[in-house]
Formats: C-alpha cells, sequence, structure tokens
C-alpha cells in the first residue's frame, strides 16, 4: 500500500548539508505494521514526517496505492485523510484551549466528506473505541493524564477513517504501564478498523510488542530489515543487536 523509494534529506546549505535520511526504501502493505527503530538522530522520525507531507525530500519517491504523495498542503482530501499521524507527546500536540469535544469535531470540520450525520453520537463512539469514558467530552487537554490525551489524539486521528496511522514515537512520553495499555490499543484498533502502520520508535523492548516487520535505521540509512520475529530474535547487525542489548525488557530472545 505504501512504497518508500530511495529516499533522501538533507537539512542546512551545500556547504554544511546533514544528511539525515539516504537513500531509504521501505513498503508497508494493507493491515500490516512496519516499525522503523533507530537511535535519536537515525533519521526514523524524518521519514515519518516525509510520509505524512510535513517534510519535503530532496530525492526518492512515496506513493500511496501507486500514487505519488506530495506535501501535504498539495495532496487531494482523500489522500490527507488516508494518512494521519500520531505525534510523541499528545499534550503539545492537541490545542490545550480546545476541549475533547472539540478536538475531534475539528477533524471533521477539516474533512468534511467524513463527517457524521450524527456528531453527538460519532463522538461518544469515537471515544468509547479508545477507551475513554464520556465524561471528558467537556474537558481539556490540560485535565487529562498523558495517556488519555494520546488516547484523544488517536480518536482525532481514527474520525476521518484514514488507511495509515504513522505514530512517532507514540508511546514514548508514557510510563511504561501507560504504553503497555496504548499498544494494546493499537493492536486491537489496526484490525477493527483495518488500519496499517507505520509505527516510529527508539525502543526495541515496544516494537515486539506490536510490529509484522521491522526496519532498524542508523545514520540515515536503512542497515537492517525483516520479519519481527527474525530481526528481533537473531539479528544480522552489530548495530541492532547493541539496540537489542540496551532494551530492558524485549519479552523475547536476543
Amino acid at each position: 500500500m505504501l512504497e518508500v523509494s530511495d529516499l533522501r534529506v538533507t537539512f542546512g546549505g551545500r556547504r554544511n548539508a546533514v544528511v539525515a535520511v539516504d537513500g531509504v526504501s521501505l513498503r508497508v502493505a494493507p493491515e500490516e505494521t512496519l516499525a522503523v527503530v533507530g537511535e535519536s538522530g537515525s533519521g526514523k522520525t524524518t521519514v515519518a514526517r516525509c510520509v505524512v507531507g510535513l517534510q519535503r525530500p530532496d530525492a526518492g519517491s512515496i506513493t500511496l496505492d501507486g500514487k505519488p504523495l506530495g506535501p501535504a498542503a498539495r495532496r487531494p482530501p482523500e489522500v490527507k485523510r488516508a494518512v494521519q499521524m500520531v505525534f510523541q507527546d499528545p499534550r503539545t500536540s492537541l490545542n490545550p484551549r480546545m476541549t475533547v469535544s472539540a478536538l475531534i469535531g475539528e477533524a471533521w470540520r477539516t474533512h468534511p466528506a467524513t463527517a457524521p450525520a450524527n456528531r453527538a453520537e460519532a463522538l461518544r463512539q469515537a471515544l468509547t473505541d479508545v477507551g475513554l469514558d464520556e465524561d471528558v467530552i467537556d474537558r481539556r487537554p490540560g485535565d487529562l493524564s498523558g495517556g488519555q490525551c494520546q488516547r484523544v489524539s488517536i480518536a482525532r486521528a481514527l474520525a476521518v477513517r484514514p488507511r495509515l496511522l504513522v505514530c512517532d514515537e507514540a508511546v514514548s512520553a508514557l510510563d511504561v504501564s501507560v504504553q503497555a495499555q496504548i499498544l494494546r490499543l493499537l493492536v486491537d484498533l489496526r484490525t477493527r478498523h483495518h488500519l496499517a502502520l507505520l509505527f516510529i520508535s527508539h525502543d526495541l523492548g515496544v516494537v515486539h510488542q506490536i510490529a509484522d516487520r521491522v526496519a532498524v535505521m542508523r545514520q540515515g540509512i536503512v542497515v537492517e530489515e525483516g520479519a519481527a520475529g527474525d530481526v528481533l530474535g537473531a539479528p544480522q547487525h552489530e548495530y541492532t543487536q547493541a539496540l537489542l542489548d540496551a532494551a530492558l525488557d524485549l519479552g523475547v530472545e536476543a
């Protein structure tokens, strides 16, 4: 469904250019979860930003169902809806002045083709879908926990019925117990909503709980890619092994 081919991104001028992504190619099939893993500065978030159209690549291509994906501002409404993003810190990605009702309603105003006939009922269902009670409808992000805020972010993304959800370190700002809850939620939502996930993370201990396949990035390059069980169980690259060694609790044998 999603294909990234020979992606290259640089930052800075010609004399001090920094190559953030250097020839990365990835594929995500329908209803599949591909985890892109690497330490800070590896280029994984830049890849995610290119996929959702927030970063323009210098070279390479990104396609959805074989059709090119350009910058977000140039994407037709149906493509914008199809690819949605859940950011790392829900407290900064949600407008603190808006209620939960307004935050989710904003998604429908932005994409009117997805607006339900009965918004009140659809809002209640959207919250139930992500494990939130109706009593949060009139609350603001500052009144919610980090986990609740991230559930609101996920509900907002799902409100427009996407096909691909890009999760950029979506659980790294949460404590371990809440991380596990959000990961289980994402796995469940993927099945119920027939979603594909591009899951960006620095933590292989998190990735093993959600990924079908894993791509490991280092200094802008994919150094290893394969089925999650293969990459996590028998890594072929020394960098992948180092990441495994650094993980506190993988839940799988290294």
